[in-house]
């Protein structure tokens, strides 16, 4: 018993030593930043989930649960699709961008994709698609390209992005309540990291 209790006192938090704050967004010169070193590379898979990640804003969970069919139909790569979340089972609407369809499409053909296909299939045999944990080596892998410190970084700043962007842009706080798939507009006012009070008189102001 002895053994076991100072086992349990020496175990290292798996935490220890890492930044555990809210993960910052992306700036719009770091997305160009590191789409055009993966264009550069010819790196479609890569390219593909980096513009999708941008563009859905969704959780790491459900972004690499994507199947082919959740974006694609009809021989083309859908201007708007909708996603059944893992974490609310409330279903969230985003848009795709062209430049986001067009790397899609690409990586689509080239892997020779069917629609019941998982879009990201993992490289492991143990795994039908694309991890959590593998999804977060890619992110940091991307972030520390263009020089940035990848260990502030991490998944939620690529669903962080497009809805900090639109935020900054519109002060529609209902708006980015709805992209990010919130049922509280309280977790939005946290998640994007604004004052509470300025957030909800904005959000007053912008009801019709």
């Amino acid at each position: 018993m002895e053994t076991l209790n100072s086992s349990d006192a020496r175990r290292v938090p798996w935490n220890k030593g890492r930044l555990t704050v809210q993960k910052p967004p992306l700036k719009l010169r770091e997305i160009w930043a590191i789409r055009t070193r993966l264009q550069m590379s010819v790196n479609a898979r890569e390219l593909a989930l980096f513009n999708l990640a941008i563009d859905s804003k969704l959780r790491a969970c459900d972004l690499t649960r994507l199947q082919v069919q959740d974006v694609y139909m009809g021989g083309h790569v859908l201007a708007r699709a909708t996603f059944m979340q893992q974490k609310t089972h409330r279903p969230v609407q985003f848009e795709i961008t062209e430049q986001t369809r067009q790397s899609v499409s690409a990586w689509i053909s080239a892997r020779g994709l069917e629609p019941t296909d998982y879009l990201f299939p993992s490289r492991l045999h143990a795994s039908a698609h694309v991890s959590t944990r593998q999804y977060a080596r890619i992110v940091h892998r991307w972030v520390a390209s263009i020089g940035l410190d990848d260990t502030a970084y991490g998944t939620h700043t690529m669903r962080r992005t497009k809805a900090s962007l639109i935020y900054r842009r519109t002060k529609n706080l209902r708006a980015v309540q709805l992209l990010l798939g919130h049922t509280k507009i309280e977790s939005t006012v946290r998640y994007l990291g604004i004052e509470v009070d300025d957030a909800l008189e904005m959000a007053e102001q912008t009801e019709v």
